[in-house]
């Protein structure tokens, strides 16, 4: 059982979490209805997302061999089978698939295009450089549609945009990790990489914090959050914006530790306390400041 749970990733459910992105700032978070719809989303993504970990880790299980963390994971050491594996994703794909289709049908349709984008991305395009970080980045915005479309909230395209520039970032961060190990190693972990070095990543994972917090900075002080939130203090959540990415950009440059963005979240005091500030002042703003002006 300890092998399974490690097999289907439950840590990487923290991803899922963008699933309640769109309900939070919408202002309708504490609708149980809309709640409650939004949680069996995120169920039901987690068990899609741990299907694709199975056929990925299995399709990778040679280069995990090679790999100095990656050849512990169950498939790649031998502790789990591969006929196990391919009964547990048959099965978690076939679950989250049919409750996706009776939670929603347009959840449905947008978790059956992350499936098959995903199945085309560890059978073929994870191997091509760019490509490969772009689908991760595509993922994430899939969640924040997929958060939408069981609530019916419309979204807002600077949502998209954040959502997108972060994963993208963090994307590029995890390559240069890849880069590293290669070169320690002398041994090819995947395709992609020949298209990396240390020099593009660093300069790409640089022009994206930049892009990143000068649209952030354009958004949060535009018209339409002032109008919004009633207030034109909502800029001073840049400073917990700013230090996040610093601090994500600092272990990646500095520590080069950046090998598994969820572990970084899960470890990282000082990212936890930015984003829970960040998540809090919002809060405050959307369902406490707000109501009352």
């Amino acid at each position: 059982m300890k092998e399974l749970i490690k097999l289907i990733r439950i840590h990487q459910w923290l991803k899922n979490l963008f699933i309640f992105a769109p309900l939070f700032f919408s202002g309708n978070f504490l609708i149980t209805e809309k709640l409650t719809g939004s949680f069996y989303a995120f169920i039901i993504f987690c068990l899609n997302a741990s299907a694709v970990y199975i056929i990925n880790d299995f399709k990778d299980i040679e280069k995990d061999k090679l790999h100095p963390t990656k050849k512990e994971r169950p498939l790649a050491s031998g502790r789990i089978s591969k006929q196990l594996a391919l009964v547990a994703f048959a099965l978690l794909s076939g679950l989250s698939l049919s409750f996706a289709y009776i939670l929603s049908t347009s959840f449905f349709c947008i978790l059956l295009i992350y499936f098959c984008m995903n199945l085309i991305y560890s059978f073929g395009l994870k191997s091509i450089s760019l490509i490969d970080v772009f689908i991760i980045a595509i993922g994430f915005v899939l969640r924040i549609i997929a958060g939408g479309a069981v609530c019916n909230i419309e979204i807002s395209h600077w949502l998209y945009l954040m959502t997108f520039l972060l994963a993208l970032f963090i994307a590029l961060a995890k390559r240069r990790d890849d880069v590293l190990i290669e070169k320690m190693t002398n041994e090819k972990m995947r395709g992609s990489i020949s298209g990396y070095n240390i020099e593009f990543i660093n300069n790409s994972i640089s022009m994206l914090c930049g892009v990143l917090i000068v649209s952030y900075i354009l958004y949060i002080t535009s018209p339409e959050i002032v109008t919004r939130f009633h207030t034109k203090y909502a800029f001073i959540s840049v400073i917990f914006v700013i230090a996040g990415v610093l601090r994500y950009l600092q272990i990646t440059l500095v520590e080069k530790n950046s090998g598994s963005p969820t572990k970084i979240l899960i470890h990282d005091t000082f990212l936890k306390v930015t984003i829970i500030s960040w998540i809090t002042f919002f809060g405050f703003l959307i369902y406490y400041y707000v109501p009352f002006h």
